[in-house]
């Protein structure tokens, strides 16, 4: 029995990559921007059936496919604002409100989806070419095996960008104080759109990972968006930090979880930290606590 755990811990490594990149995404417009994401996952499931529509039906090749599929994800991301969330933006509106409006496109796109190509799950061609490697112990795919590799420099370049670079430290004084970064001449729009860009790209590459490891289905963007919120709360809501280290958690939790309980258990020992967080520790692993005022 305990030769299975470094499987099991492989595993979880893979889906947290995935939980990760999608939290960190859905964390990065919420400190910026201070609302909630969902439609985030909109642009994680179109990624994924742009790349199947790339790759398996017209037969592009596979870097052009994926780099396609993030084009139609940053136009698709663009587009919402502009349309959506800017206009709700000059109207002021509540964050619940941006939040309803958040969701009613995620539904919107998963619907849409589900109209242009069908109820039935599709594999895309690349993942039929998948190599695995036994190490004894365990066994990777030349697939996982890229997801590990490129999240890791998709993470690295999301700190360098907010670090090292004049658009980093303007989105963090927007995030810190809207009115003061726009005294000292940073234009909060053009902050947003490209905060935006960067939520699309890891998004998109999200959406293309999960591709590839698993089967596509219109409502994927639901439970992906799901488990990268989740994985936000447990490192701490607004802290791109704390998204990926709790969207890392949540993998390792539920495949190690599996240890104990049936795969259908899955979601629930998900859900369940998440309500533990919320009781016993509501700012996340890497979150601040909040001065009570009252």
């Amino acid at each position: 029995m305990p030769s299975i755990l470094p499987q099991l811990v492989v595993n979880g490594l893979i889906a947290g990559s995935i939980y990760a990149l999608a939290a960190c995404g859905f964390a990065l417009v919420y400190y910026v921007l201070k609302f909630q994401y969902f439609s985030h996952g909109a642009i994680i499931s179109t990624a994924a059936y742009m790349s199947f529509l790339f790759l398996n039906l017209m037969g592009l090749n596979y870097v052009l496919a994926g780099i396609l599929a993030i084009i139609v994800s940053l136009i698709a991301v663009l587009l919402s604002n502009w349309l959506v969330y800017r206009p709700m933006r000059k109207r002021k509106a509540t964050p619940t409100t941006t939040l309803i409006a958040s969701i009613v496109l995620l539904i919107f796109t998963s619907s849409l989806l589900l109209a242009l190509f069908g109820s039935s799950t599709k594999t895309l061609a690349l993942s039929n070419k998948n190599v695995t490697f036994d190490w004894g112990i365990f066994t990777i795919t030349a697939i996982q095996i890229s997801i590990l590799i490129l999240t890791l420099v998709l993470f690295f370049l999301l700190w360098l960008v907010m670090k090292k670079t004049r658009l980093g430290k303007a989105m963090r004084a927007i995030a810190d104080n809207k009115d003061v970064a726009q005294i000292v001449g940073i234009n909060p729009e053009k902050i947003y759109s490209y905060t935006f860009i960067i939520s699309a790209v890891l998004g998109g590459v999200s959406g293309i990972l999960i591709g590839l490891e698993q089967n596509l289905y219109p409502r994927m963007g639901v439970m992906i968006i799901i488990k990268g919120f989740i994985g936000s709360v447990i490192g701490g809501l607004g802290s791109v930090p704390g998204s990926i280290i709790g969207g890392l958690f949540i993998g390792l939790i539920e495949n190690i979880g599996v240890w104990f309980l049936p795969t259908g258990y899955k979601d629930v020992i998900s859900f369940s930290i998440m309500l533990l967080f919320l009781i016993f520790r509501p700012q996340g692993i890497l979150g601040v606590k909040m001065r009570d005022d009252s």
